[in-house]
């Protein structure tokens, strides 16, 4: 069954299915190549008669993954130039009963890869249990991140900003509540999340921020670094009138390369302080206009306390990146330390978890290490930061273990279970047989905190600090986990 909205631009068709109506690949801005290639994003062009809305969109330029992580990380390119679009899945349209609350996803990949096209973020599920669920693309790598002199920077973060804009002017056809809308992201989207929280848009009055928080910002000195670097091995100019002479395609392996160097050797004295201890090549950066510091700073000084945070990690997010490469088998506790230290862990850390973890592999060693830098404690200092600036906030950990390459519970696991949607393959994350009743109650949580602000349990408090763990058959509210690893950063 075909039904048709109206929206800003024109009319778009959708297709209707066991209740739900998908509406694939709508425009939320003009297509970014040509004259707008590395400008701010404009409104698209209105067209006349009905657009069909039964296929995804166009993704943005990116590399594909490599093949240990391509099994486990599914990501769909699909060609076009109008990549700057967005989906929606609904259970209600205007003749039926409007308001519902609303989820905006914002996808994950290191800020250059990923789409709202990945099968995991099929917003079906959301939609039967009585949520409008939106997934958008935004601009990656070079295209979205890399800071250009001649262009405006953090235009991927522009675009997700775009893409909320139009959310609010026109989800109410969809059946959607402007007004309770809730942004939730992972891992770079999630970094994405925090820092839009940090910005005060009035654009969303809920946030969800799962593997990603608000300590990754570039200096615009140690962005350059990245910028030059990538200029000199494409043989041009680092500006943006140089790089838009070259095709995505001819940029993208040499964006590759440089993104792989930066993770696999984060050397501050070669990519500056800020490039290497996020260990990501492109991110968003303070550029002193959109961005004036970094947001945990921001969010602990109350930017964002009006908008309820859930916030949370999985227990041994690291092990993603390391464990199926084999790089784990290869490491000693000297390279931990180079590592810990390139990637910005204060000095003494790694020599006092290998005192508190004794009989630890050294590849789980930094596993741990990197997985409480990059994601746990910034998680903590966010939601402490949100929460004693006045804001609502709730901790989750997710805590079950893969069985699959050693993964344990890593980074990306808790995907399929927060979307409902768990495929069951073996080469999948999950591996065979997930258990649905975890999916059933993350999914639970995650839909009655769009709904009601509430997730479900104990607030988080910096005095207490209450996180629910998520795991196998039960779940479980602990206060302050793995607390003495935790007080090693403070």
């Amino acid at each position: 069954m075909a039904a048709v909205v109206q929206t800003s631009y024109g009319k778009v068709r959708g297709a209707e299915r066991d209740g739900v109506t998908a509406f694939l690949g709508i425009p939320y801005a003009a297509p970014p190549f040509g004259a707008d290639r590395f400008q701010a994003p404009r409104p698209p062009e209105p067209w006349d008669g009905v657009r069909d809305a039964v296929e995804y969109g166009p993704t943005a330029p990116k590399p594909g993954y490599p093949r240990v992580f391509a099994a486990l990380l599914p990501d769909p390119a699909i060609p076009g130039d109008d990549c700057l679009n967005l989906n929606v899945w609904t259970p209600r349209l205007p003749d039926g009963e409007a308001g519902l609350p609303v989820m905006v996803w914002i996808h994950g990949g290191a800020f250059r890869n990923g789409s709202g096209a990945v099968p995991v973020y099929d917003g079906r599920n959301f939609a039967r249990d009585g949520v409008v669920c939106v997934t958008i693309n935004y601009r990656l790598g070079v295209e979205g991140f890399a800071l250009l002199p001649g262009a405006p920077p953090n235009r991927g973060l522009l675009d997700q900003i775009a893409a909320l804009e139009w959310v609010r002017d026109n989800i109410a056809a969809f059946g959607g509540d402007p007004a309770r809308v809730t942004v939730f992201g992972e891992s770079a989207g999630a970094m994405s999340v925090t820092t839009l929280l940090s910005l005060d848009l009035g654009l969303f009055h809920r946030a969800v921020a799962q593997s990603g928080a608000g300590g990754i910002a570039q200096d615009p000195a140690d962005a350059l670094l990245v910028t030059k670097e990538m200029a000199s091995r494409l043989g041009v100019e680092p500006t943006a009138e140089a790089f838009a002479r070259l095709d995505p395609a001819a940029v993208i392996p040499v964006q590759n390369a440089v993104a792989t160097e930066v993770a696999a050797l984060p050397d501050p004295a070669r990519w500056g302080a800020t490039t290497a201890a996020g260990g990501m090549a492109l991110t968003p950066v303070l550029d002193g206009e959109l961005i004036t510091r970094r947001p945990e700073d921001a969010i602990a000084a109350g930017a964002g306390r009006d908008v309820d945070l859930l916030i949370g990690y999985t227990t041994e997010e690291f092990r993603l990146f390391l464990m199926p490469t084999g790089v784990a088998s290869g490491l000693n506790d000297e390279l931990v330390g180079a590592v810990a230290a390139g990637m910005g862990v204060p000095p003494g850390l790694p020599a006092a978890y290998r005192a508190h973890h004794p009989d630890m592999a050294s590849g789980e060693l930094l596993a741990a290490i990197i997985t409480d830098s990059l994601f746990r404690i910034p998680a903590h200092r966010a939601a402490a930061g949100h929460a004693g600036s006045g804001g609502r906030t709730w901790m989750y950990e997710f805590a079950w273990r893969s069985p699959n390459q050693d993964l344990g519970a890593c980074h990306a696991l808790e995907l399929g279970f927060v979307f409902d949607n768990l495929t069951g393959e073996e080469e999948g994350l999950t591996g065979p047989n997930p258990p649905q009743g975890l999916a059933d109650r993350m999914h639970r949580a995650w839909t009655r905190f769009a709904a009601t602000g509430d997730p479900g349990w104990e607030r988080f408090d910096p005095s207490s600090r209450a996180v629910m763990v998520f795991d196998g058959p039960a779940d479980t509210l602990v206060h302050d986990p793995h607390a003495r690893d935790r007080r090693l950063w403070d």
